[in-house]
């Protein structure tokens, strides 16, 4: 009989299941995206790398620097900023800036999400996983960084494809914005086997 789980979970390791990679990944947000006001939050800001941009132009080369910003509350709210200007410090600022104005909101269910999810952004791919309360963030640093400034406690979570920072930090954040609330993912697998199995009675009628 098949294993029917996608991430099996040993003492400290992940294993990565062939089916998994079945699933349908996400790679936009679905559903109407609500507008938060970062000024009624208190908000804790994360740098997550900077890098020397070079641009070649008429007159030489165009040196400035580009900053990856992470900022959250630790209580279901999460943004991303990447931002670039000649000077770090205000590659840094205007990437808070528009980390605050991309602000999600994120379902949190006792310390973990609500159910397993995969998003696709770019190159980069990510699958998240609910873990029991004291399990820990099994989960690359970037993803680590998304989680903890979201107030999200335990999950596990593998990363494929390219290295980026700047595409795995934006597929944990799709991910997150398409994580349905606890109710509704209780609700959405039910729905799904009551449809698979009207789709197989009526196979049956058509072949008797």
């Amino acid at each position: 009989m098949a294993e029917s789980r996608h991430l099996l979970r040993l003492p400290g390791k992940l294993v990565w299941n062939s089916e998994s990679k079945f699933m349908k990944a996400v790679t936009k947000v679905i559903g109407k995206k609500e507008k938060i006001d970062a000024s009624e939050l208190s908000l804790e800001e994360k740098l997550l790398g900077i890098d020397r941009v070079t641009k070649v132009v008429k007159g030489g080369r165009h040196l400035r620097f580009r900053a990856l910003v992470v900022v959250g509350d630790g209580q279901g709210h999460v943004g991303f900023g990447l931002a670039k200007a000649a000077a770090v410090p205000e590659a840094v600022r205007k990437a808070g800036a528009m980390a605050r104005k991309g602000l999600i909101e994120v379902p949190i269910k006792d310390g973990t999400i609500p159910h397993e999810i995969l998003a696709k952004f770019g190159a980069s791919k990510i699958l998240l996983k609910p873990a029991a309360p004291g399990t820990g963030l099994i989960v690359s640093n970037t993803a680590r960084a998304v989680l903890e400034l979201a107030g999200i406690k335990d999950a596990l979570g593998k990363s494929l494809g390219g290295p980026s920072k700047i595409n795995l930090a934006k597929a944990t954040l799709l991910a997150l914005a398409n994580l349905r609330k606890s109710k509704e993912a209780e609700i959405q697998p039910a729905l799904t086997d009551v449809s698979a199995r009207e789709a197989q009675e009526e196979n049956v009628d058509e072949t008797e």
